[in-house]
Formats: structure tokens, sequence, C-alpha cells
């Protein structure tokens, strides 16, 4: 006797289910499943055998079921706690994923997009921060409407702005509430390493600090807001130019974690002169575990963003893009003691 593979109307007639709701309880959709349910189609589909068939979904939809993960060129200590988040949260609801890493050219992204389009991928995400002048805006924005015109969906994990459904950090809040924590520890005298100065990220990491300051009554001078490349080794360097500066400072605050590890290597090679200067960063890389003092920073939950975003991903399209801002808070850790406890640094 010839052997036939079970079929889905197989699975629900084992599972008691219709068709239609053993459909569901295998494959993500918008449409909930009760439990109870769920559990009996799985259990039926294990026992008779029953793989997805992916080939022929991709038909009948006209998309391939899984993620497309599209990141823009960023150092990899950032790059790594998004896209681990992502993963884990692609894994939880059973999605294959594909990553892809675009260059840093405004034409690299649009490249990128239509190659998924192509694919004919269900979802694609992209991640990485955007420029205030950044003139690829506009060919970003049409490639990403033709790939939802043909049927995918769209979700950006970036700062808001553009017509489609968007993951974005409370990163303003978050240094304003760093900026308080610091003043509350006793610090007075700051300067801030922002980083390029057109990106969007790092201005409002920026401008959020300084309101925090300007808040508790402490103001912050152009001079001590030093710009330059996003990386460990420019912070490197422009803590350096700070320390040679001899400007009067208690505290660095780095628009990210990687800036801040280089501004805390550089007090330690400093020896004496960089004793007495904390450092606080943002985002709360894992790399932070292995780290001696440990590093005050604002953590942002990274599962949560990657959660948030298939949830919009696989949720019914709406009529009008929707933005999900997800908050952080600042953690203390030994890389900014509490002053009114220590001993005064030297002048």
């Amino acid at each position: 006797m010839e052997h036939r593979s079970p079929r889905l109307v197989d699975v629900a007639r084992h599972a008691g289910v219709s068709t239609a709701t053993a459909s569901r309880a295998l494959n993500p959709s918008s449409r909930s499943v009760r439990d109870s349910n769920r559990a009996r189609v799985l259990a039926a589909a294990e026992e008779l055998g029953y793989t997805t068939n992916l080939a022929a979904q991709a038909v009948a939809r006209g998309h391939s079921r899984g993620v497309t993960l599209l990141l823009k060129a960023m150092p990899q200590d950032y790059a790594n706690p998004m896209v681990a988040g992502m993963v884990a949260a692609a894994h939880r609801e059973g999605l294959p994923i594909n990553l892809v890493v675009a260059g840093t050219a405004a034409h690299d992204l649009v490249r990128e997009v239509d190659a998924a389009r192509g694919q004919r991928t269900q979802i694609l995400m992209t991640m990485g921060g955007r420029h205030i002048d950044d003139r690829g805006t506009p060919d970003l924005v049409t490639a990403l409407q033709r790939y939802e015109a043909d049927g995918g969906r769209v979700v950006l994990i970036t700062q808001p702005g553009l017509p489609f459904d968007t993951v974005a950090y409370a990163n303003r809040e978050g240094a304003r509430e760093l900026a308080r924590e610091l003043v509350g520890l006793g610090y007075e005298h700051f300067a801030i390493l922002a980083g390029y100065a057109n990106g969007l990220t790092q201005r409002d990491r920026t401008q959020g600090f300084v309101e925090g300051l300007a808040s508790c009554g402490v103001e912050l001078s152009a001079d001590r807001i030093v710009t330059g490349d996003f990386s460990r080794d420019a912070a490197y360097a422009a803590a350096g130019d700070l320390l040679r500066r001899g400007i009067r400072l208690d505290a660095i605050f780095a628009v990210n974690d990687s800036m801040a590890l280089g501004a805390l290597t550089l007090l330690r090679d400093a020896g004496a002169r960089g004793q007495g200067v904390a450092v606080a960063g943002f985002d709360d890389i894992k790399a932070l575990r292995d780290v001696t003092p440990g590093l005050t920073t604002v953590h942002l939950p990274w599962d949560d963003v990657a959660t948030e975003a298939l949830r919009l991903a696989l949720s019914d399209r709406p009529a009008e893009p929707r933005t999900s801002v997800i908050q952080g808070h600042v953690v203390v850790r030994e890389s900014t003691p509490d002053r009114h406890m220590a001993p005064a640094p030297r002048p």
C-alpha cells in the first residue's frame, strides 16, 4: 500500500478541531487559539508526523513564512543584543529568520530591501539609526512601501518618524533620568562623548542628558560636548583630549556603552590624571558583565523590543502606522560611586 504523508485535515480530525483552528495553531496568526486546542493540535501533529509545507504556504500566500532582519552596518557590540533578542523572539514564534547586513551608503539599504522583496519574505524588519540629513530616506521609504504593496509587512526598529510600524527607544527620557541620578550622587562637572553630530539617536541622548542636568541647576557649556565617531576607539581619544585640556571634570557621559568602555580604559591608562572621574553609558550591553568597575548605564530591555516588533508584524495591518516606545531605566554601578560617601577627587 502506498504511504501518504499526513495532511492538515488529518491533524484537525485527529485533534477534534476544525481545519482552520489546526492551521492557526500550527502557523503564526493574528487570530488566537485556545491553549487547550493548540495543545491538542500540536500533539496530533507530532503523533501523525505532520510537518508544515512551507513551499505550499508560500505559493498560497504569495510570501514565504519568516523574517528578514536587515541591519545597517554598526559596531558589533551594539548590534549583538538587538540581534540576539530578535532571534530569540522569532524562535518563540516558530519563525525562521534571515539576517542581512547592509553597507553604510544611502543606496545600500534600498538595494537590500529590493532583494528581500524579490525573495518575498513575510516580514521585513530593519534596525539601525538614522541621520538628520540622510538624503537616502525618501528612496528607502519608497522601497519599503513597495514591499508592503506586495503584501509583506514592514516593522522598523529605529527612531520614529517614518510611515511604518516602528519600535523606538525612549532615548531622551533615559538620558534625562541618568543625568538626574548622577547629580544626585554628587557630580557637578560633566562632559559628553556625543558620537555623530548628525545622528538622531546620539542627538536625542545628548539633548536628554543636557536637559536632565539643567533641571537640576547644572549648565553644560558647548565645549564639553565632544562629537566624532560612534566607537570605542574614538571615545578613548576624546577622553584623552578632555584630560589634556585640563578642564574641571568629575563625570563623563558617553552616548553608548562601547564609547563608555573606551573612556574607562583611557582613564585607567592615564593613571593619577584619570582618578576621580566617573563614567556612564547607555544600552547595558551584555559585555558589561565582564567589565570592572561595573559601568553605570541606561538599561534597554532588548527582549521586549524584539517581542514588541514581532507583535506589530503579526497583528492585523493597521489603518495608520503605529509607534511603540520602549522605556529603559538607569542602573547605577561602581563606575559612578556616590561622592557623598567617597573621598573628594584630586583637583
